[in-house]
């Protein structure tokens, strides 16, 4: 269908050096738009010219950052002590290397810590008192000393019951209790009961590795976990398990789901230590301070 002659307007244009003008037939909508189209145009422009503007600026503020890091970096570098000849400290490396690992095993031990419920700790000084044999070792020497103290350390932690299976309040201690299915009786309990919530996770309290993850009689869905100095860790009562036979665990992982298998009155985690296949009281390990 053709346009209708209103619809078209007719716009003229004369060159002075050209003796025929040209014509050109332009929609009539689109002349009345051209204010709406500059506007538009002008818009864009406009972005464009802060986009460059804010970019120019962001760009000079990051030059000065940079150069004031650099002058950081500088005075740090001037206020670090000199290292020793290379032959000297070829064995031990300088002072402050020993300092950056103790940082880092002190960081991680921390990590277990919390993983586990428990306050990490503060160190306000290294090197010890006058009276401490390590401080009159010269300072690659004593810093050696104290890394592989924390090494040892942060490895008995991580593979060392401790801390929370999960935080909850507790509903039964270790030890001789009234028996919850007849009160007239007296039972042996041989871990500690955390409160909780059908579904709710739990963590093993150590490193180490699954060596059973299935039924066992009351103790219902139930996981037991091999750790070092032939300690053992065990989580009974379970809803699910996550884990299984052989599988190796880290401090923190999730190994189950609270529940009320097995010989159980409520929702709630069994949880027991043993040494040597005997069960010993958990609340030992609760704290560093056991």
């Amino acid at each position: 269908m053709k346009p209708k002659t209103s619809d078209i307007s007719t716009v003229v244009i004369i060159n002075k050096n050209q003796q025929q003008a040209k014509s050109l037939q332009i929609k009539t909508k689109h002349i009345e738009r051209l204010r709406h189209y500059a506007w538009g145009i002008f818009g864009v422009v406009a972005v464009l010219s802060g986009l460059v503007f804010y970019l120019h600026r962001e760009n000079g503020l990051q030059e000065a950052q940079n150069l004031q890091l650099q002058a950081q970096i500088a005075k740090l570098k001037g206020a670090m002590p000199v290292a020793a000849a290379p032959a000297a400290n070829a064995k031990q490396g300088s002072a402050q290397s020993y300092i950056q690992s103790i940082e880092v095993k002190l960081k991680t031990i921390n990590e277990y810590l919390k993983r586990r419920g428990l306050k990490g700790f503060a160190i306000k000084g290294t090197g010890g008192s006058g009276n401490n044999e390590a401080a009159k070792l010269p300072d690659s020497e004593a810093y050696s000393l104290y890394d592989d103290y924390l090494k040892h350390l942060t490895s008995t932690i991580a593979f060392t019951p401790m801390g929370y299976p999960r935080i909850s309040s507790f509903t039964s201690f270790f030890g001789y209790r009234s028996d919850p299915f007849n009160s007239e009786h007296a039972e042996f309990h041989p871990g500690i009961d955390f409160q909780g919530r059908r579904g709710d996770e739990v963590k093993c309290t150590a490193s180490g590795k699954v060596v059973f993850a299935g039924w066992a009689g009351g103790y219902g869905n139930c996981v037991r976990i091999q750790h070092i100095n032939d300690l053992e860790t065990l989580y009974g009562h379970l809803s699910k398990i996550d884990v299984k036979v052989g599988q190796k665990v880290t401090v923190g992982d999730d190994i189950g789901k609270v529940g009320s298998t097995g010989h159980s009155t409520g929702t709630h985690l069994h949880y027991e230590v043993r040494k040597n296949g005997k069960p010993i009281n958990p609340v030992k390990f609760l704290t560093l301070n056991k």
